[in-house]
């Protein structure tokens, strides 16, 4: 079963991938790694998904977005490598929550980026990952997430 099979049992399509907003690349393969810029919540119709956790969103309401952060991060692993066999292994992801000073799940919220790629890409989906609270991010989304990726020649 390909990835985006194993993805669409579970009703996720990849979009197109974002275009980025500022002067940097959407990803960069370097050295047997694909580094991917930051992917911000979107949902499925391309809206942002805006919002603090601790205020305005739920932890449960923080893991859709990041889940939907991390189907931008496949997208842009499928445009950059030209196919997603090419996945070696997610090495590490980065995931920055918009978040009140008292709010402390971010680890939860970023867990929705996580298990997709477990999901999607089995062990070699398990990765090391930081998951850090911040006062603001670009276009006032909820979440963030970056992503490093080893690649297959």
């Amino acid at each position: 079963m390909t990835i985006e099979e194993k993805l669409a049992e579970h009703g996720i399509t990849l979009p197109a991938p974002a275009v980025p907003v500022a002067s940097y690349l959407p990803a960069v393969e370097a050295g047997g790694l694909l580094h991917i810029s930051g992917q911000i919540s979107m949902d499925e119709e391309g809206s942002l998904i805006t919002g603090t956790l601790g205020k305005d969103l739920d932890v449960a309401e923080g893991q859709a977005a990041a889940e939907r952060c991390g189907v931008m991060l496949i997208a842009q692993m499928k445009k950059a490598l030209g196919s997603l066999d090419r996945v070696e292994r997610i090495v590490k992801l980065g995931g920055f929550v918009n978040s009140t000073p008292d709010f402390t799940d971010q680890p939860k919220v970023v867990n929705g980026a996580s298990d997709l790629m477990q999901l999607a890409f089995g062990d070699a989906g398990r990765h090391a990952r930081s998951a850090v609270g911040v006062n603001t991010l670009p276009l006032g989304v909820a979440v963030e997430v970056d992503a490093i990726v080893k690649v297959r020649d």
